[in-house]
């Protein structure tokens, strides 16, 4: 009867079905073909959650809608620009600067490349960029979203695994960072060599004010972070101090929300969130349904059948998490997989924290990998470029990201240093 489940899903995906709906569809094929009782369905999706911390979710994506309907997008790409717009290829500086600057705020990749590649690409293409490098550097760029935190993947790997979203959060700031330094120093050698454009240095004076200009609304960033970590308040207790936090900056500081468009704002975050849940809730259902079927261990005995060796173990996760992210959301295939291959990891004797940064670089990766990486997709629509010619010039950049996954894999430090230092 898996064989059922396994096909309607991937049926589903070629057919381009929202994912939630493969999920849902392919699990009520097989309980109606295995006469199951239907009464599962609604216990298993309330099951996967009721869980307190996924009330954080809907609030960070509220407050993130709210800082760039306040014009958040717009002052960080304008203080970027003054800090390394003199460079050569500066606005593909800008570009992955913007998006380290806001990937606390907006915590998803694709959201990352829908809203700064609208403004970004066609910026770059009217200073005489290629559109292809112009779309391929937003869509690397965006990688580094789900990585920096406040991270909407992290609470998900936190949620299925019982682990504390602060150390979560901390684990992954430097790889987050190491991943954006490494795309910041591709794009210079690569606008180096085809000679991009660079603007005039500013002045100490436009930096100084750029600056001010996105203080209070990095600000929220910090005060999310160092909140849970100190203990001060809970992952969802923060998500609604954020929300607080950017109506009064937005209101008062910006001066651009107003009651009209904080309602387009509760509306979209509304729909956002309800997909997500719907989403967390089928594959609650999927993920019991591979349970019963005894998949985990199936997976499990035949990874560590073939070897014990944890650099090998990590090696083939890698590469599984690398394929499926190809063509599955970020979210999505943590849902499904994590909980299953995390045993796997941990019999090996893996830091669960480690592996949690691991499984999430890997599959973020995966959405600018070719051929169906979703945020190529989402670049190439915007800059009107064919999706093998953003793949070409992303090439550098992937190899990059494989680098540092690479790198975060074999040394352990990277991501436990964080944690480990405020745990003390």
């Amino acid at each position: 009867m898996i064989w059922i489940l396994i096909i309607v899903f991937v049926v589903c995906l070629i057919l381009r079905y929202p994912i939630a709906f493969s999920l849902g569809l392919s699990c009520l094929l097989y309980l109606v073909f295995k006469g199951t009782p239907l009464i599962v369905v609604p216990m298993k999706m309330y099951s996967g959650i009721d869980v307190f911390v996924l009330l954080s979710i809907p609030g960070f994506i509220i407050a993130g809608n709210l800082m760039n309907q306040g014009g958040l997008t717009e002052k960080i790409i304008r203080f970027c620009n003054h800090l390394l717009g003199h460079i050569r290829g500066g606005l593909s500086l800008v570009n992955i600067g913007a998006s380290m600057l806001f990937a606390g705020i907006s915590g998803t990749a694709i959201s990352d490349t829908a809203s700064l590649g609208s403004i970004l690409i066609p910026a770059m293409k009217k200073e005489g960029y290629d559109s292809s490098f112009s779309c391929a550097v937003t869509a690397a760029s965006s990688t580094v979203g789900p990585i920096i935190p406040p991270s909407v993947p992290m609470i998900i790997a936190a949620t299925l695994s019982g682990l504390s979203v602060g150390k979560l959060f901390l684990a992954s700031a430097i790889p987050g960072i190491l991943l954006g330094l490494g795309l910041l120093l591709t794009a210079y050698f690569i606008s180096k060599r085809k000679k991009y454009p660079k603007h005039p240095k500013s002045s100490f004076k436009q930096v100084a004010r750029g600056f001010f200009d996105t203080f209070w609304s990095l600000l929220m960033t910090f005060i999310i972070l160092f909140g849970i970590i100190g203990g001060i308040f809970t992952p969802t207790e923060a998500s609604v101090v954020a929300i607080i936090y950017a109506l009064i900056i937005g209101r008062f500081v910006y001066k651009k929300l107003n009651f009209k468009n904080v309602q387009i704002v509760f509306l979209d975050s509304m729909k956002s969130s309800a997909s997500l849940m719907i989403l967390v809730g089928f594959a609650n259902l999927f993920g019991w349904i591979l349970i019963i079927e005894q998949i985990p261990q199936t997976i499990s005995s035949e990874i560590l059948g073939f070897t014990t060796n944890k650099y090998m173990v990590l090696l083939l996760i890698n590469l599984l998490l690398i394929a499926v992210g190809t063509f599955m959301e970020t979210i999505a295939a943590l849902l499904i997989l994590f909980p299953i291959l995390l045993k796997v990891a941990l019999a090996v004797d893996v830091d669960p924290i480690h592996f949690a940064v691991i499984a999430v670089l890997n599959l973020i990766i995966g959405l600018t990998t070719p051929p169906v990486g979703v945020c190529l997709f989402v670049a190439s629509s915007i800059g009107k470029v064919s999706i093998t010619s953003v793949s070409k010039a992303g090439f550098p950049f992937l190899m990059v990201s494989f680098i540092v996954l690479i790198l975060v894999t074999l040394f352990p430090s990277l991501s436990l240093a964080l944690p480990e230092l405020f745990a003390d």
